[in-house]
């Protein structure tokens, strides 16, 4: 459904029919159709960018740093060595999609006679954002970066993000650090924080990585990195943590922003290397936060009983099943995934096994983390991009008594009110990245209107099936008053829809061919009829005529279940279920929020 604006304003002349722009209401007399005045012209329907920017514009997400933020990253300058470890000798490396701009980590390993020693360094925002700054404001007031496929809202001012806080190779950067011990099976024996200055010795990507192609002299600690990993890995096989790896699409654009290709993006072994690296620092930061306190807990509870039913039923149907809530595991789901793996419905489980997660967040008292497994877990590895783990980064260094300055412990009110901030703005960025990849996914889909495609089922209601695509990942909405004529009955806990004649039954997963009706890159629906049905004449736009520009918002809206995707963060990646998929950095592999 749209709602027709009359446009109120001397600034009409300035826009035209097919305009897209951002307006506010303006008092209209009872009988009359809405008024609005025309704030900014955004660009034409049409546009490739637009389907970022409308995101930002709808989720409220700031774009501009106040001036005095933008002073304060300006003056800054290079960290001395001081009383920080000197580690420029120490061959660390970044590793990161191949256009990535902002390195906020650096990983080394090397064998040793215990099994490994690893070390994590992590770009030092504390010794540049100190608390009560205008810095310090900006960032706690966003929260998180939020990444799109043609740009990123950065939580911080550039100067900071992509140069004193980025570790370049063959430049100093100041950096808090971690170095661990592990034994050959990957457990963790013992492990230090330290603040350093360090030197990257080399820009790797994934891919240069997974095929090998690094530069001769690295190729020993390639090995070794690689050798840690598998160690790493071995230990989350053991500990029975929850993996799902879903296939994800990357929104490729051409230089104007038009979306050329929705292509799968591999998850690789190197991937999976930087994210086991990131999640062992990780844990190493959240047990000193248990036994000095001051920070946030990264938290993930046990799936509730309302948000198992609909997966409980499908897997009965499936001949499957999973143990009663109270003796329930992470483990659990990964031996069921195992049962599962090939069947044609494998990627949909995944995705109802995501759902019935909870949702993870920050707070300071530690309740541990279900879906990976882990007593305690914290976010200590990418404060250029979010703020809980620069909470974190300054209540290490002031309980660990580390040199120089920086280090600041929050009371327990403010961390309270901290960690439900952090959790809904990270919540609002989630959103927004979703929102803007339904967009440029109905962009892309436009031209195809009155196609046929193989979907699946992946979501029931009263009064429509949300059906994803196969090949594509994109989920769009088909009515219940588009299927064959019938009494159709809703059971909700089951999540069906039967057909009272015909005895035909819906279910999560059930494979259907749908048509394409509607692609509206707008708001990013997407409306499909079943292939069967009888094609509907489209209405074409008239040419021609001068007339007064309408604004136009859509009421229809997918259900969050339809608009759920899975991101993925290789940096200290986690499942928990979505609330509103993601590139997360711009140039790494989406993220997925642990």
């Amino acid at each position: 459904m749209r709602e027709e604006w009359r446009v109120v304003s001397e600034n009409e002349a300035k826009v035209a029919e097919g305009d897209v722009v951002r307006a506010e209401p303006v008092p209209t007399p009872p009988g009359l159709h809405p008024a609005a005045r025309i704030v900014e012209r955004l660009g034409r329907e049409g546009d490739g960018r637009l389907a970022s920017l409308l995101s930002i514009l709808e989720a409220g997400i700031p774009i501009k740093f106040p001036q005095e933020a933008l002073d304060e990253a300006k003056a800054l300058g290079p960290a001395p060595l001081g009383a920080r470890e000197d580690l420029r000798a120490l061959p660390l490396v970044t590793i990161d999609g191949p256009d990535a701009r902002d390195f906020d980590d650096a990983v080394f390993a090397e064998a040793t006679a215990e099994g490994f020693r690893l070390v994590v360094a992590i770009a030092d925002v504390a010794h540049y954002v100190r608390p009560g700054t205008a810095l310090d404001r900006v960032a706690r007031e966003r929260g998180t970066s939020v990444y799109f496929p043609d740009r990123v809202v950065p939580m911080l001012p550039e100067a900071l993000s992509n140069h004193w806080c980025s570790l370049k190779p063959g430049e100093d950067r100041p950096c808090l650090f971690v170095e661990m011990t592990i034994d050959a099976e990957g457990n963790k024996l013992r492990h230090r924080f330290g603040r350093g200055l360090m030197r990257s010795r080399a820009r790797l990507t994934y891919e240069a990585v997974e095929a090998g192609e690094v530069p001769r002299a690295l190729r020993p600690l390639v090995g070794d990195l690689r050798a840690a990993y598998e160690a790493l890995a071995r230990a989350r096989i053991a500990r029975g943590a929850l993996d799902l790896d879903f296939p994800e699409y990357a929104v490729q654009l051409d230089e104007a922003g038009v979306v050329r290709a929705l292509e799968p993006r591999p998850r690789l072994t190197s991937h999976r290397l930087i994210e086991e690296f990131m999640i062992a620092a990780n844990v190493a930061a959240a047990e000193e936060l248990d036994r000095h306190g001051g920070g946030l807990f990264r938290v993930h509870d046990a799936p509730a009983e309302d948000k198992l039913a609909p997966l409980l039923a499908t897997l009965e149907l499936m001949g499957l099943a999973l143990p009663a809530r109270h003796r329930l595991t992470p483990r659990d789901f990964a031996r069921l995934l195992e049962r599962a793996a090939g069947r044609p419905e494998f990627p949909l489980l995944q995705e109802m096994v995501l759902r019935a997660q909870a949702h993870a967040a920050y707070a300071p008292d530690n309740i541990g983390h279900f879906g990976l497994a882990l007593p305690r877990y914290t976010h200590f590895t990418s404060p250029i991009r979010r703020y809980a783990d620069l909470v974190v980064h300054r209540a290490l260094i002031a309980g660990l008594g580390l040199p120089e300055e920086g280090g600041h412990v929050e009371s327990e009110a403010e961390l309270e009110a901290l960690g439900l901030s952090l959790s809904a703005l990270e919540r609002r960025a989630e959103s927004a990245e979703r929102r803007a990849k339904d967009r440029y996914v109905a962009t892309y889909l436009a031209p195809r209107l009155g196609e046929e495609f193989e979907a699946r089922v992946s979501g029931i209601t009263r009064g429509a099936l949300f059906v994803t695509l196969e090949g594509l990942g994109a989920s769009g909405m088909l009515p219940i008053s588009t299927l064959p004529k019938d009494r159709w009955l809703f059971e909700p806990r089951t999540q069906t829809l039967s057909g009272q004649r015909s005895r035909k039954v819906f279910r999560l997963m059930t494979p259907l061919a749908v048509r394409l009706v509607e692609a509206n890159p707008l708001n990013g629906d997407l409306l499909f009829h079943p292939a069967a049905t009888p094609r509907r004449t489209v209405p074409q736009a008239k040419e021609g005529g001068t007339k007064t520009p309408r604004l136009s918002r859509s009421k229809a809206r997918k259900t969050e279940a339809a608009r759920e995707m899975v991101g993925h963060e290789v940096k200290g990646r986690e499942m928990t279920a979505p609330e509103a998929p993601a590139p997360a950095k711009a140039g790494k592999r989406g993220r997925r929020r642990r």
